[in-house]
């Protein structure tokens, strides 16, 4: 749903050559941050609101300051009105005004959220100048109704609130907000886009973006990305592309596919210069990388599913699949990867092997749009008995066109016995319950681990009302951390997280894996917001289904050679009533 809204954004924008011209300050563009508890705003999100409320934060200056303390106290009687109150903080890092982010945080806080942009883009695109600034948008059209002091908020709300024209702008006498690119458009204007622009484009982007690639539209020139680029800059500052989803104040993840801040402000900046061509050859048009079907070479053994026809409208039901071990040995796999045959068709596959149960007992790789190949820690790997059945839950989506797929999974063997069996650890919850017409609902499911651990990749599944995602791990020290905060859960690209360094945990930590839900009209995704919501495998169902990959810390020679942990055994008891 998300993807076929996203082609028909991206067809608009396509027959809209002209360079994008920069939206007056009068009128708000599109942003989503996060603030310093971890949640994430989006700003059009909030179209139903009768008014939004921006104040420009300092953490250090006394106005913006005295300025929340306003706000605080006209929140009680405007919010019961419909108005929002948000607070944004643009200060550069290290400047001391600078929002930083706590270790543990919680979903939602008391005050006013802070909506930390580390980028500055999206206070400069507002026109804030100091901390302490107020602005005011009507959401019908997101003009700017109010900008400046706060003393004046109170009779611009009611203005607003009654249909009339709130107060001309007043002064403000908060602390200056230092935003050195706002100086530097000519600078802008002469990025390289054959030296800085088509690199960052061919490392972040290509790999989608390309014949072939998932990506809609393919990035083949200059040309394209100077037609399409009015929706890159709008798709960097609402965060949904390159489409990374985590929030980088916690852990550190070896597949980040993200932009750093200076990526996204030497894009956004480029952009807003009128994406100039400059000087020199154009790199897309030259480049000449090979795209293999494997990218970790020829697998040592390829399995292929069954043939099947998918219809060109119609909901499919889920395809449980089975394919027969054609080994007569054992072996312990180091790698998968898969070769969808329909990329437009294959919404998702779960495998697992086993016996000739409707799903297997040992937990295979998982294929969504856009997965990497999984690589096993060195000194693991998953045993893979001989003669066993492969089984497949495979997701079809029709697409408006009938189409026949036969997708591959290949299978990259070790040569030896590994160290260590390579587990996985699944939070469920099937009694889930989500109320109809509820903006922000919250479910949890918890495991506590046994032994000593080491945690590898971390994987959080929901539906199309998924809203955020986090994994918090409880000590028996007492102490707790954030593994995982994924502020902005977008059904499309469900990612499973592998951690830069893995993470050892003791014997007795009890990790909870938290999933909130929009069940409301606002998720321009959700296919029946009137309805109480329960655990169900359609995607007009929810789940709350996270899954955590692990080796124990002590490999007792004997376990090596047993079945799966009693986690895995818990995870397919559970999807298998999915």
């Amino acid at each position: 749903m998300h993807r076929m809204r996203h082609i028909a954004v991206v067809a608009a924008l396509a027959s809209n050559v002209p360079m994008l011209a920069l939206a007056s300050p009068d009128v708000l563009d599109n942003f989503r941050l996060t603030d310093q508890q971890g949640a994430s705003h989006e700003l059009y999100y909030l179209s139903d609101a009768k008014a939004v409320v921006l104040l420009a934060q300092g953490s250090q200056c006394k106005d913006s300051q005295a300025a929340a303390a306003t706000l605080e106290g006209l929140r009680a009687k405007y919010e019961s009105q419909g108005v929002t109150f948000l607070q944004i903080n643009s200060n550069l890092p290290g400047s001391g005004e600078a929002t930083t982010r706590p270790t543990v945080a919680t979903h939602t806080s008391q005050g006013m959220p802070v909506l930390v942009d580390e980028t500055q883009l999206i206070g400069e695109g507002l026109g804030l100048t100091r901390n302490g600034e107020v602005l005011i948008a009507n959401p019908q059209g997101w003009k700017v109704a109010y900008r400046g002091g706060v003393g004046a908020v109170p009779a611009a709300l009611d203005a607003m609130l009654a249909g009339n024209a709130a107060p001309k702008a007043s002064q403000v006498a908060g602390c200056a907000i230092k935003m050195p690119e706002r100086a530097k458009t000519a600078e802008h204007a002469r990025i390289s886009y054959e030296k800085t622009i088509a690199p960052l484009l061919m490392d972040k982007c290509v790999a989608c973006h390309r014949t072939g690639g998932i990506g809609p539209w393919q990035m083949t020139s200059y040309e394209m990305i100077k037609g399409f680029a009015p929706m890159i800059r709008e798709v960097v500052r609402t965060q949904r592309m390159p489409p990374w989803d985590v929030d980088p104040h916690y852990s550190v993840f070896s597949n980040d596919r993200g932009l750093s801040p200076a990526q996204a402000r030497t894009l956004v900046h480029w952009i807003e210069a009128d994406a100039p061509r400059g000087t020199g050859p154009d790199p897309l048009l030259s480049q000449k990388k090979d795209w293999p079907e494997w990218p970790l070479g020829k697998p040592d053994l390829i399995v292929e599913l069954p043939e099947f026809k998918v219809p060109a409208t119609g909901t499919i039901p889920y395809q449980m699949l089975k394919v027969e071990n054609p080994l007569d040995h054992d072996v312990w796999v180091r790698a998968m990867d898969w070769l969808p045959g329909q990329r437009a068709a294959v919404h998702h596959i779960i495998a697992s092997a086993g016996g000739a149960e409707r799903r297997g007992a040992i937990s295979l790789n998982n294929y969504v749009p856009g997965v990497e190949p999984l690589l096993l820690p060195p000194e693991a790997g998953i045993l893979l008995p001989a003669k066993s059945t492969f089984h497949f839950q495979v997701h079809y989506t029709s697409n408006g066109k009938e189409l026949v797929d036969r997708t591959k999974m290949g299978l990259y063997f070790r040569p030896d016995k590994p160290d260590y069996m390579f587990r996985s650890l699944v939070f469920a919850n099937s009694k889930l319950r989500i109320p109809a017409n509820t903006k922000l609902h919250e479910e949890t499911a918890e495991q506590t681990v046994k032994a000593d651990s080491i945690l590898y990749t971390l994987h959080p599944h929901a539906h199309y009302r998924g809203k955020a995602s986090r994994f918090v791990a409880y000590y028996p020290d007492g102490k707790q951390q954030t593994l995982l905060n994924v502020p902005a859960y977008d059904f499309n690209w469900q990612g499973t997280y592998e951690l830069a360094k893995p993470m050892q945990v003791p014997a007795g930590t009890r990790i909870v894996y938290t999933q909130w839900y929009d069940n409301s009209t606002q998720n321009k995704a959700n296919p029946d917001p009137n309805r109480e919501v329960t655990w169900g495998e359609q995607t007009w169902d929810e789940m709350i289904f996270g899954v955590i990959r692990y080796r124990n810390v002590k490999e007792e020679g004997a376990d090596k050679q047993k079945g799966p942990s009693q986690e895995e055994l818990f995870t397919e008891r559970q999807s298998a009533g999915q």
